[in-house]
C-alpha cells in the first residue's frame, strides 16, 4: 500500500501540463515553439510506457474540437473528465487562450484553431515515438495503442483497415487492443491480426460455443528490468453498440472476474512487477474497475475520447486517459521496487503539427498509401461560415449537416443519427472536402433506411440511448453520446430514472407534440440490423453539401437539458 509520502511524490509528480508545458505556453506567445519544448521531460524511473488511442485512422494532421457539454452522472457527477470549458481550464489552472486550453477544451476554438493549426498525424506521432525510445534506449519504453485505430477514414474503409496496419507497423507498436477493429467482421480482424508483427490482446473476448479466449489476454515484457505483464480489455459491448451479425462467434464483456484471474496469474505465476491494462472500456468504466480489481498498477483507458492532463488515482491505481485522434501521446515513467510503484511522472505531449517534424518513412508511408485516394479525397464541395464539430453529449453543428441532408434527401419527417465521437472538426471559413465528410460517415454499415416509426417507439429509441450514457453506473453505460435528432425536439432530463428522461418530444416542422400513437417517416443510419437497404450515408451529405454550398448553421434540432 502506497505510504503518504508516497502518494505526495506522485502527486507532484503528476502536476498539471503547466508543470511539463509552460515552456509551450511561452514559446508559442513569442512565435518559436519548437519540437524539443514539445518532448521536454525529466526521465524518471527503470521505464516508460507510451500510450496512443482512439485514433480512427487519422493518417494525417486535422482539427479536432473538444466537447462543450460532458454530462457526468451518479458518482462521476462534475469529476473529470465530465468537465468541460472554463470549468476545465480552471480545475486544472491552465490559462485560457494557451495550447493547453486550446487542445484540451472548446473555449475559443475557432480563433485558437486559427492560431495553432492542426493536431496529429501518424509522421508526427512517430517522431515524438521515436525521440522518447532514443532518450530512454528501446528496452525501457512500452508503447502501447488502445484500439479505435483501423476504423474512420476512406483510406481504412477502401482497404478494411490494411492502410492502418501497414502504417502502424512503423511506429513499432508492442501491443493493442480493439473495438471499430470489429466491425470488418471475424475473418477480416483475424487476417488483419496475422500481419500486425506485434500482439492483439482482448482477455474479455471468448467464443460462443466453448466459451474460450478468441486472442491472448497478456502478454509479458523484460524494460529497465522490471518485469511487465500488459493485460488487453477490448470494447466489452461491441455486440450491442455495432453489428452483433458481423461477430457472431465471438462473445464480450467486462469480464471483471476474469480479468481478476489474469491479474492474479501474472503477478503470482509470471512475476509481474508491474500491470498494465490497456483498455477500450471508456473511462467511468475504467475508474470503476480499478476500485474493484485489485493488483493494477495502471490503466491506459480509451473509447471514451477523454483527455487528462494529469493521471486520476483510484486506490493503488493510476488511469491516464490520452484523448483521440492522435491529438495526444501520454508518457508515464514509472519507478518501480519490490512489485509496486514508488515514483511517477507523467507528460500529456501535444501533437502540434505544424511544431513538429513529420517522420520521413512514415511520412512516404502515409503518402504512398492515400495516393490511390488522394485525387478524389481532395474535392472541395463547399465551404463552412461555421464551426463544424460533432464531438459533445448533444447535436454538433456537423450532426445537424448530417441530419439536415437526411430529411431532405430522403424526405422525412424526423432524422436520427447516431452519437459517434469520432469525426473530424473544421474552423469557420474552411473548405469543406470530401475528406472532411468521410471523417464523419466512414463506416461499414452506412445505409440510410427511411421507414415508418410511432411516437411510442420513437420515445422508447430515446429513452433507451439516454440510459445507455446516463446510467449512474458505468457498467451500464455502453459508449457513443446522446442519438442526434432533426425535425425534432425534447427535453431531456439526465438525472432522472430509466424512462423518464424524456419529455416535451415535438415535431419542428409543425409545432405539433409527437404523439404516441401517431406514425411518423423516419431516416437515420448506421442501423445495426442485417440486410439494411438505403443508400450510403456520405452520399447524401455530399450532395446537400454541394447544393448549399455555403453552410450557414441550419438549426434542425432543438434540446433542452434539465436537472440539476
Amino acid at each position: 500500500m502506497l505510504t503518504r509520502r508516497d502518494m505526495l511524490q506522485i502527486a507532484v509528480a503528476t502536476a498539471p501540463l503547466l508543470a511539463g508545458l509552460g515552456n509551450v505556453t511561452r514559446a508559442l506567445a513569442q512565435q518559436r515553439l519548437t519540437q524539443d519544448d514539445i518532448l521536454w521531460f525529466e526521465p524518471k524511473g527503470q521505464l516508460t510506457l507510451l500510450h496512443i488511442t482512439d485514433l480512427h485512422a487519422q493518417l494525417v494532421p486535422l482539427y479536432f474540437r473538444e466537447p462543450s457539454v460532458n454530462i457526468g452522472v451518479g458518482e462521476a457527477a462534475g469529476r473529470p473528465p465530465h468537465l468541460t470549458g472554463r470549468q476545465f481550464l480552471a480545475s486544472f489552472g491552465i490559462e485560457p487562450g494557451s495550447p493547453e486550453a486550446y487542445m484540451l477544451t472548446s473555449e475559443d476554438f475557432d480563433a485558437l484553431a486559427k492560431t495553432y493549426g492542426r493536431v496529429g498525424g501518424l509522421d508526427r506521432i512517430a517522431t515524438l515515438v521515436e525521440a522518447v525510445r532514443a532518450e530512454r534506449g528501446e528496452d525501457r519504453v512500452l508503447l502501447l495503442d488502445g484500439g479505435d485505430t483501423w476504423q474512420g477514414s476512406w483510406t481504412a474503409l477502401r482497404t478494411r483497415g490494411e492502410d492502418m496496419v501497414e502504417a502502424m507497423k512503423l511506429l513499432r507498436p508492442d501491443a493493442m487492443t480493439a473495438h471499430w477493429e470489429f466491425t470488418y467482421g471475424e475473418e477480416r480482424v483475424l487476417e488483419l491480426i496475422d500481419r500486425l508483427g506485434f500482439p492483439f490482446l482482448a482477455q474479455n473476448v471468448r467464443d460462443t460455443e466453448w466459451e474460450e479466449p478468441v486472442f491472448d489476454g497478456y502478454a509479458m515484457y523484460e524494460k529497465g528490468g522490471v518485469r511487465v505483464a500488459v493485460i488487453g480489455q477490448a470494447f466489452p459491448y461491441t455486440p450491442v453498440a455495432n453489428p452483433r451479425w458481423m461477430i457472431p462467434k465471438w462473445s464480450f464483456g467486462i469480464r471483471e472476474d476474469e480479468l481478476r484471474e489474469v491479474v492474479r496469474t501474472v503477478r503470482e505465476e509470471e512475476g509481474a512487477e508491474l500491470v498494465v491494462l490497456l483498455s477500450h472500456n471508456g473511462f467511468d468504466v475504467d475508474h470503476k474497475l480499478a476500485s474493484r480489481v485489485p493488483g493494477i498498477d495502471v490503466i491506459l483507458t480509451g473509447h471514451t475520447h477523454d483527455a487528462m492532463p494529469r493521471p486520476m488515482k483510484v486506490g493503488n491505481t493510476l488511469l491516464v486517459a490520452t484523448g483521440s485522434h492522435g491529438k495526444f501521446v501520454s508518457r508515464l515513467d514509472l519507478q518501480v521496487d519490490g512489485g509496486r510503484v514508488v515514483d511517477v511522472s507523467h507528460k500529456l505531449m501535444p501533437v502540434l503539427a505544424d511544431a513538429i517534424a513529420p517522420h520521413p518513412e512514415v511520412a512516404a508511408k502515409v503518402e504512398e498509401l492515400r495516393a490511390p485516394f488522394a485525387q478524389e479525397l481532395a474535392e472541395v464541395v463547399g465551404e463552412t461560415e461555421i464551426v463544424l464539430y460533432r464531438r459533445g453529449n448533444f447535436n454538433g453543428t456537423m450532426d445537424d449537416v448530417i441530419c439536415a441532408a437526411l430529411l431532405e434527401r430522403r424526405d422525412a419527417q424526423i432524422a436520427l443519427s447516431p452519437g459517434f465521437r469520432w469525426g473530424a472538426s473544421l474552423p469557420s471559413g474552411m473548405p469543406i472536402d470530401r475528406e472532411f465528410v468521410y471523417t464523419h460517415t466512414a463506416m461499414t454499415y452506412p445505409q440510410v433506411y427511411r421507414l415508418e416509426m410511432t411516437g411510442e417507439q420513437l420515445k422508447m429509441i430515446m429513452e433507451d440511448v439516454a440510459d445507455n450514457l446516463f446510467n449512474p453506473d458505468p457498467y451500464y453505460q455502453q459508449g457513443g453520446d446522446m442519438v442526434r435528432v432533426g425535425g425534432m425536439g425534447y427535453r431531456i432530463d439526465p438525472y432522472a430514472e430509466m424512462g423518464r428522461r424524456i419529455s416535451d418530444m415535438t415535431l419542428l416542422a409543425t409545432g405539433e407534440p409527437i404523439e404516441p400513437s401517431k406514425t411518423y417517416v423516419v431516416a437515420g443510419w448506421a442501423s445495426v440490423n442485417e440486410g439494411v437497404e438505403g443508400p450510403p450515408v456520405w452520399e447524401l451529405v455530399l450532395d446537400y453539401i454541394r447544393d448549399r454550398r455555403v453552410i450557414r448553421g441550419e438549426k434542425v434540432s432543438r434540446v433542452e437539458v434539465v436537472g440539476r
